[in-house]
């Protein structure tokens, strides 16, 4: 069972930057960050490959998130810049037993609690 705890959520203002990491406690194969809204289902933000090689946005954050990880440390991590008020959401990373990406909740095994992201305009 691999445990994922994200950090580096919190406050800002629209056009502001942060960077969120993923911590998993064991090797992991390919990885993403969802989120989350109130009132929403959760939606497919990135998703990177064991290797790094392959990485994938959603529409609504391309050029804007940049998605990377170090297998090394067992982290990934997500450059969210540009921000706006409709990124405000609980952001989740995933890690899954498969070496390809997926955008699917459903592509994914283990899951962090979350960290939530508020973007004031």
């Amino acid at each position: 069972q691999v445990q994922l705890v994200e950090s580096g959520g919190g406050l800002v203002q629209a056009g502001g930057s942060l960077r969120l990491s993923c911590a998993a406690s064991g090797v992991t194969l390919a990885m993403a960050w969802f989120r989350q809204a109130p009132g929403k289902e959760r939606e497919f933000v990135a998703t990177i490959s064991w290797t790094g090689t392959n990485k994938y946005y959603a529409d609504s954050v391309k050029g804007r998130f940049t998605i990377s990880r170090d297998n090394d440390k067992k982290a990934m991590y997500l450059q969210m810049n540009s921000l706006k008020p409709e990124d405000t959401a609980v952001y989740y990373c995933a890690a899954r037993k498969d070496v390809n990406t997926g955008t699917y909740p459903t592509n994914y095994d283990y899951w962090g609690q979350g960290t939530q992201v508020t973007v004031s305009s």
